[in-house]
C-alpha cells in the first residue's frame, strides 16, 4: 500500500484484488460520457479502471493522505477530488443521471445509504461494496429477522439486486467479514406512491424500535382498531411481517387522517 497506514477512524480496508475489480467494473459498465462518482477511492484501485473508460472522475474522499496521492497520480482535468466526509457531500450538485460506486466504509454505510436515498432522483444508478450483512438487510424480504428499516426504506425508494460476494482476502487490512456487491436503481418517482415520505420513514422507525412487539403496541399512539379494519392489516403482526406497501398504505391514511380533521 505504498506506505499508507489504513485509518480505523475512516473504516479504510483497502480493496486489493484486481479480479474483484474487475467484476465491479464489468457490473457498472461505465461509458465514456457517464457522470461518475465514487465514494472512497483510497489508494485507486477502482479509480483507475475507471478512469480507463471514462472521459472524467469525480471522487470523493476525507483523508489528506489520500487527497495528495490522488492529485500527484492524476490530472485534474480527468479527475475531480471532492475533498471532505460523503454523508456532508451534496451529491445533487453533481447534476443529474448520477452513477455512483464505492468500496463504502461499514462504520457509516447504512447512515450514508439514507443519505444518498435522499438524492436518488438525480441518481441513476449505484454499485457499491459492503459488509454483507448489510447487503442481506438491504435486499431481506418481509418475514425474517434481517428484514427492517432499512430494507423497508431502500426497498421503497430502490429496486435492488446483490451481485456478488467478496471474500475478506480480497482486501488489505483483511476485514472480519464478508463483503458483498449490491446494485441499486432508483425507482421512478411516479410509482412512488407515498404522501408523506418523511412521515413514512417516522412510521417504519417507530415500527421496528421495539420489533417483537405488536404493531398495534408499537403504533399505537398513531392507529385506533377502527384503523387497523381499514386498512385490513392485523394489529397482531410484528414490524418485520408487513410489506412495503402496508407501511405506505398506514403513513397515507394517517395523512388523510390529518387533513381530515384539520378541516373539520
Amino acid at each position: 500500500m505504498r506506505g499508507h497506514v489504513p485509518r480505523k477512524r475512516f473504516g479504510q480496508n483497502f480493496l486489493v484484488s484486481a479480479g474483484v475489480v474487475a467484476k465491479i467494473v464489468e457490473a457498472i459498465r461505465p461509458q465514456a460520457n457517464d457522470t461518475v462518482v465514487e465514494i472512497g477511492p483510497g489508494l485507486g484501485a477502482l479509480t483507475e479502471p475507471l478512469l480507463a473508460r471514462l472521459d472524467h472522475l469525480h471522487v470523493v474522499e476525507i483523508d489528506r493522505d489520500l487527497i495528495a496521492r490522488l492529485h500527484q497520480r492524476f490530472a485534474p482535468e480527468r479527475l475531480t477530488i471532492h475533498e471532505g466526509d460523503a454523508l456532508q457531500f451534496d451529491f445533487s450538485g453533481l447534476g443529474s443521471g448520477l452513477r455512483v460506486v464505492g468500496n463504502l466504509p461499514y462504520n457509516i454505510s447504512t447512515p450514508l445509504l439514507f443519505h444518498l436515498a435522499a438524492c436518488a432522483e438525480r441518481v441513476r444508478d449505484m454499485h457499491f461494496m459492503l459488509q454483507r450483512e448489510v447487503v442481506e438487510r438491504m435486499v431481506a424480504p418481509p418475514g425474517g429477522s434481517e428484514y427492517g428499516r432499512l430494507s423497508v426504506m431502500l426497498q421503497y425508494r430502490f429496486e435492488l439486486e446483490r451481485l456478488f460476494l467478496v471474500p475478506p482476502g480480497a482486501f488489505n487490512p483483511a476485514p472480519k467479514v464478508e463483503s458483498a456487491v449490491v446494485r441499486m436503481i432508483p425507482r421512478p418517482q411516479e410509482t412512488l406512491a407515498a404522501i408523506d415520505e418523511a412521515l413514512l420513514a417516522e412510521v417504519v422507525k417507530s415500527a421496528f424500535a421495539q420489533r417483537r412487539k405488536m404493531l398495534r403496541n408499537t403504533l399505537r399512539e398513531r392507529l385506533t382498531e377502527a384503523d387497523w379494519t381499514a386498512l385490513d392489516i392485523d394489529p397482531t403482526r410484528r414490524a418485520e411481517e408487513l410489506a412495503v406497501g402496508d407501511y405506505v398504505s398506514i403513513a397515507n391514511r394517517l395523512v388523510r387522517l390529518t387533513s381530515s380533521s384539520s378541516r373539520s
